[in-house]
């Protein structure tokens, strides 16, 4: 039974609510006041709320800004009532985070119409939020054991040989064995740390206020991190000939170590995709008075159209016919980040000539493009 909280201080208009309630088969709770809504918003977990905006002690703004902070109340439907039907009002309820008003007096065709509109709409977006864990977890599920197993076998492999029989090899070939296990285990770790960032991205995008959070923690980063995150790319990946790079300063509003998180995904991506002695241009400009656009691009094998429409996480084309490492991860990270901040990334590719990857992030005007 859909459970229905209301919180309104006229005993009048409380009880007529409820009778209403009560006679279209809704479980109906109610408060007399702000605060009591809000402890009972936290205890019951309510499908919907109905809150009056003028109350005494904490109005309806002061429920709804205590109620959006809390991750267990933030996405529960909020629905206004008042008797002030001036813009103001009512816009400043939406910006609080509000999904409708209604004004006083309101009839029983208006608010069963709002409550109904109110739940549709968290009920197809629960579905979709639902739908898409569902599809990520599948991905997961079908990428993850191929992506363990690799860095595994070969820290298990030469950790066995050396547990074995660690006298037989002179110094050179333990020397060998060891950097070949600290090589698989930071590829692991890298794994394991990628799955876990799409996964918070991915369920950050459905969760305002977390989104929220991870935006206040940016900073204007200087774009001196991108030649950081390529020459240390590069050198792993023993590209550092390949690479050329024409980065033109400025200040992004992005954290430093977002920042470099895309770089890294999209260099990375580079290289995987692209032979050795091949270039890999990796330029950076300010695009107007407002964006800043990064570009890298490789001579590698190319996608074509349909692969780009489809490109997402844990998917990586042509894996039985190339079988190179990597999970498809990377673009994708580098993708969800550039949302995050009010960017975008998009894809331009020439199959078996080039792939271009563009990165549009916002400038933070507040810095000027000289380095601090």
């Amino acid at each position: 039974m859909t459970k229905i909280l209301v919180i309104e201080d006229e005993t009048g208009v409380r009880e007529n609510l409820m009778d209403l309630l009560d006679a279209e088969d809704f479980e109906a709770i109610a408060a007399e006041n702000g605060r009591q809504g809000i402890e009972l918003a936290k205890e019951k977990l309510p499908d919907l709320i109905l809150c009056d905006v003028m109350m005494p002690e904490l109005d309806g703004y002061g429920v709804l800004t205590e109620l959006r902070q809390d991750p267990a109340t933030a996405m529960i439907p909020f629905i206004f009532l008042t008797a002030k039907a001036a813009k103001g009002d009512t816009r400043k309820g939406m910006e609080l985070g509000a999904d409708d008003y209604l004004t006083k007096p309101f009839n029983r065709l208006e608010i069963l119409a709002a409550i109904s509109s109110r739940l549709e709409r968290q009920n197809l977006s629960q579905k979709n939020t639902e739908q898409k864990l569902q599809a990520l977890t599948n991905s997961i599920a079908q990428a993850l054991p191929h992506e363990l197993r690799t860095p595994m076998n070969g820290i298990l492999g030469y950790s066995e040989l050396l547990m074995q029989d660690i006298d037989s090899y002179d110094k050179a070939e333990i020397q060998e064995m060891v950097e070949g296990i600290n090589i698989s285990a930071k590829r692991l770790y890298r794994l394991v740390q990628n799955y876990l960032l799409y996964a918070e991205l991915e369920i950050a995008i459905h969760q305002p206020q977390r989104l929220d959070h991870l935006r206040d923690q940016a900073m204007s980063g200087t774009l001196s991190m991108i030649s950081k995150g390529v020459g240390e790319k590069a050198k792993q990946s023993s590209r550092e000939a390949d690479i050329q790079i024409e980065i033109e300063n400025a200040f992004v509003k992005i954290s430093e170590t977002h920042l470099y998180k895309i770089v890294e995904e999209l260099v990375d991506n580079a290289c995987k995709y692209s032979e050795p002695g091949t270039p890999i241009s990796v330029k950076g400009e300010v695009s107007g008075t407002a964006s800043y656009t990064l570009s890298v691009t490789d001579r590698g094998r190319g996608m074509t159209r349909e692969q780009i429409a489809n490109h997402g996480a844990y998917i990586q084309f042509d894996r039985k016919l190339y079988e190179q490492q990597g999970s498809g991860l990377g673009i994708a990270i580098a993708k969800r980040l550039a949302e995050l901040y009010g960017g975008k990334l998009t894809i331009e590719s020439i199959p078996n000539q080039e792939t271009t990857v563009y990165v549009v992030l916002p400038i933070d005007l507040s810095f000027s493009r000289e380095e601090e």
